[in-house]
């Protein structure tokens, strides 16, 4: 990777941080670690970990003679994480073939990341195989985007704003997260995966965003690059216009953007 392309993704990872983490993403992370009863000593992988917000919560959990070790694809998301967890082993590579010997890990936990792996029943064998016998798994997941209203909206607005490629491929980057919001089928591809004691629990939770621009921009400045979509700004400026009005029902008395999303947990454990 070249540098230019290294700076575009940590500009894009700091969004995702600051933006999304915040607003959505952490307040999953104690109960994915408490279902994963993470605890001192442990040996964690964090499988996509992003810029690391589940890592770097469940380092104090296993101190002081554990291990958290996060994994992800990219390297923009490394570096940030890098910065605000050193003490953190970070490693770039494939959830798909993790690097990593059999056995390695007493939990692997991964939050809203199972959704973009191509081979997903690969990698859920994979962390079935750095799971030492009786090791935990806990992974987030969003559920379908019908059960997912605002977010269904936001997918729709994006695809009505232009009728261009970039247009489109944003739309469906946006669809992307929720291609896993079949409970049985979910449950059903991780026991194949050699998991036991399988659970898969729907979560109700809060997105809170300073305001609609804020959610808007999160996803157009924060997301869609990550998944290597990126929207000229005339049409940005479109959505985020379009969006203060069609999406206005959302704000609430503070004029923050506050709406229900629906999640899976899943659970189990290596036999």
């Amino acid at each position: 990777m070249n540098d230019h392309a290294l700076a575009q993704e940590v500009e894009a990872a700091r969004a995702y941080e600051a933006l999304f983490v915040p607003s959505l993403f952490r307040q999953w992370v104690p109960q994915l670690l408490d279902e994963a009863r993470v605890a001192t000593g442990d040996r964690v992988l964090d499988v996509a970990c992003g810029t690391g917000v589940l890592a770097r919560e469940a380092l104090p959990r296993v101190q002081p003679a554990g291990l958290v070790v996060g994994l992800d694809a990219m390297a923009g998301m490394l570096e940030v994480a890098r910065e605000l967890a050193p003490a953190v082993v970070w490693h770039q590579g494939d959830a798909q073939q993790l690097p990593f010997d059999s056995q390695a890990f007493d939990v692997v936990v991964s939050q809203f990341g199972l959704m973009f792996f191509p081979d997903k029943p690969g990698a859920l064998r994979e962390m079935h195989r750095v799971l030492v016998p009786s090791g935990r798994l806990a992974l987030a997941v969003f559920d379908g985007l019908e059960r997912n209203p605002t977010y269904a909206r936001e997918v729709a607005l994006l695809a009505r704003t232009a009728g261009e490629a970039a247009a489109e491929a944003a739309a469906e980057a946006l669809k992307a997260p929720f291609v896993l919001g079949d409970a049985e089928a979910l449950a059903r591809m991780t026991r194949e995966a050699g998991m036991e004691a399988v659970e898969v629990t729907t979560l109700r939770g809060t997105a809170d965003f300073p305001g609609i621009g804020n959610l808007l921009e999160a996803d157009l400045r924060g997301w869609l690059p990550v998944m290597g979509v990126n929207l000229d700004e005339a049409t940005i400026q479109e959505v985020l216009a379009r969006a203060q009005e069609e999406l206005a029902d959302v704000i609430d008395p503070r004029g923050r953007a506050v709406f229900e999303v629906s999640v899976h947990l899943v659970s189990g454990r290596r036999g």
